[in-house]
């Protein structure tokens, strides 16, 4: 089973402050990093939580869809010590069709 069939198209209402609500359509990897960043709410997601080596991608193409996503670079210890990034979801973003109003 592909990806995408394991996460087909999803319609989601995304709302920032001060902007009207808008509606995304989101499928594959990038809908499961949605809904785990949604999930996560404030403490946010990183790719060494949440394993996967393209994180960055589908936070910028949700970036695309006007999905709000701030990056928090966070040091690391271990073996190879360095930097990872942290996503945090700023914008209000509830799975299907909102009003509009």
């Amino acid at each position: 089973m592909t990806f995408n069939k394991q996460w087909p198209e999803r319609v989601f209402t995304v709302k920032d402050e001060g902007e009207r609500p808008r509606i995304i359509t989101v499928k594959g990897r990038d809908r499961w990093a949605l809904e785990h960043l949604i999930h996560a709410g404030a403490q946010g997601c990183t790719p060494i939580d949440r394993p996967d080596p393209r994180w960055s991608a589908y936070v910028f193409k949700l970036r695309k869809k006007g999905v709000n996503i701030e990056t928090l670079h966070e040091s690391h210890e271990g073996p190879f010590p360095g930097y990872h990034a942290r996503y945090v979801l700023r914008s209000s973003v509830t799975p299907g069709r909102k009003a509009l109003a």
